[in-house]
């Protein structure tokens, strides 16, 4: 007989924030919704790129199966992360999410001209920020089906 509650996958899940309260504010949603997914944080772009590529400290890091991306970032901003993304054959089929402040239209426009699965204004409330965290994990880990 076969059991009928889904397994549930667990993805590795890659947050490039330089924000330590939006940091914190991404772990206590993952606690806050018992997210068993496991989150690696990079603090700017350049470590980004570095992660994806397995350079230097990174070494040993998983591929993601999904990116949680600001686009305000020290050293290469996230419009930068994200053309890199999806100019690589090796990266282009992880899925990005943009997770920003910013409601400006030419972001927004630029964001999915460059390939973004989904571009997301952060809310400033804790809680709306949290719920939000919890859709995007629920619709990349339980809708959608991602490539491995």
């Amino acid at each position: 007989m076969t059991d009928p509650t889904p397994s549930i996958k667990v993805i590795d899940v890659l947050l490039v924030e330089d924000d330590d309260g939006d940091v914190l504010m991404t772990r206590e949603a993952f606690e806050h919704y018992k997210i068993r997914n496991q989150l690696h944080v990079v603090r700017d772009g350049e470590q980004a790129v570095q992660f994806l590529r397995r350079e230097g400290q990174f070494a040993d890091a998983p591929r993601p199966d999904l990116i949680l991306l600001d686009l305000n970032l020290p050293r290469f901003d996230g419009r930068q992360v994200l053309a890199e993304i999806k100019a690589d054959a090796a990266l282009r089929l992880i899925p990005v999410v943009v997770l920003t402040t910013s409601e400006a239209e030419e972001d927004i426009l630029r964001s999915y001209e460059l390939h973004a699965n989904a571009y997301v204004t952060k809310p400033v409330d804790f809680d709306r920020f949290i719920e939000i965290i919890r859709k995007i994990d629920e619709f990349f880990v339980t809708v959608v089906k991602l490539p491995r």
